[in-house]
């Protein structure tokens, strides 16, 4: 894939370059054992920071999806279960 530097990308651009990175990241996981790990969950993990503060430059959301740790992944995970079964109540 060529980025090109002379023009910013659009939307549809942006969010598919977003989506290969989590996918990748999800890829890395799977290498690690976590088979089970989608990349649309590796966004849903990374941008939920995203919701309190705004979305952040370029830069910092691939820096936050590449340097996501599988305990951070596993403990969002988790919380997220959690989460779930009690608004079930």
């Amino acid at each position: 894939m060529k980025i090109q530097t002379d023009k910013p990308l659009n939307e549809q651009e942006l969010n598919e370059m977003i989506e290969k990175l989590c996918t990748a990241k999800a890829e890395e996981f799977h290498l690690l054992g976590y088979k089970q790990v989608e990349g649309h969950e590796v966004w849903e993990c990374v941008s939920q920071s995203y919701a309190k503060k705004g979305m952040p430059h370029l830069h910092q959301i691939v820096s936050d999806i590449l340097s996501l740790k599988i305990t951070q992944f596993m403990n969002w995970m988790t919380l997220s279960i959690y989460r779930e079964d009690h608004s079930m109540d």
